[in-house]
């Protein structure tokens, strides 16, 4: 057995599950018929365009979530909460990088998705992937973490967050995270916003259409809510709407 601290580049990982701590959640999933994004990719793919999954996703929960301003939303406290709701719609998206040699999880916050284009997403989604977590200004804030003694660390990772009217530029208004590049066909997270969408893979599955058993491509997706804030009879109308949206994205 070898025993040895915990790794500083994982810390703002801990502090976020120590903040979600009161999060009450409830887990919903839904099965999205891709043939739209499938095809829609590949279209991009002869023009020279990358598109990835998550980014239609994003696009996709952020035109949902204008009409849902409640799902849009965020609450702080337990005994006397105070519930927010916000004119602008952010995801919070997070990324499977590596800072100072240790594989860690990052994320970025795309802003302004109430007037975003798919372009504008994937763009931005580009950029953070390509930004290097020991130098660029993006992760600025985690690399300052570390450099922290532990307790101000936590203090200020605490203050940070408890800001309800800085929740759009620091957590999103809403969740997208994803493990469809590997064998996952499912999963639910709490990303410390009210919705949290869980992306699987896009896999070849049997469907019925017009009378009749096909393959067809087929996208597992889930959406975590925090019961605090909604119920689960508008989650649902969140991700119907949002699977609605996926398969009519034209090609």
């Amino acid at each position: 057995m070898s025993v040895r601290p915990f790794p500083t580049q994982r810390r703002h990982t801990l502090f976020f599950l120590d903040q979600i701590r009161d999060f009450a959640p409830v887990h919903l999933d839904t099965e999205v018929d891709a043939s739209a994004i499938v095809a829609a990719r590949a279209k991009a793919r002869e023009d020279g365009r990358r598109r990835s999954v998550v980014a239609y996703v994003v696009h996709a929960a952020a035109g949902v979530l204008r009409k849902h301003p409640e799902a849009n939303g965020a609450i702080q406290g337990r005994l006397d909460p105070t519930v927010a709701t916000y004119d602008t719609v952010s995801a919070k998206v997070t990324l499977d990088r590596t800072l100072d040699g240790r594989r860690v999880v990052l994320a970025t916050v795309i802003p302004g998705l109430e007037d975003a284009t798919l372009d504008t997403v994937q763009d931005h989604l580009d950029r953070a992937l390509a930004d290097d977590p020991d130098t660029a200004e993006r992760f600025a804030p985690i690399r300052a973490l570390r450099a922290l003694p532990w307790q101000e660390a936590l203090d200020r990772f605490r203050a940070a967050a408890g800001l309800l009217e800085r929740r759009p530029e620091i957590t999103g208004t809403f969740s997208v995270t994803s493990l469809g590049h590997r064998a996952v066909d499912g999963f639910h997270s709490v990303g410390g916003t009210t919705v949290t969408l869980g992306v699987g893979r896009i896999a070849e599955r049997p469907v019925v259409r017009d009378g009749a058993i096909v393959a067809a491509p087929v996208l597992r997706l889930s959406l975590t809510f925090d019961h605090r804030v909604i119920d689960g009879a508008e989650a649902a109308d969140v991700l119907t709407e949002i699977k609605d949206a996926l398969e009519a994205y034209p090609v």
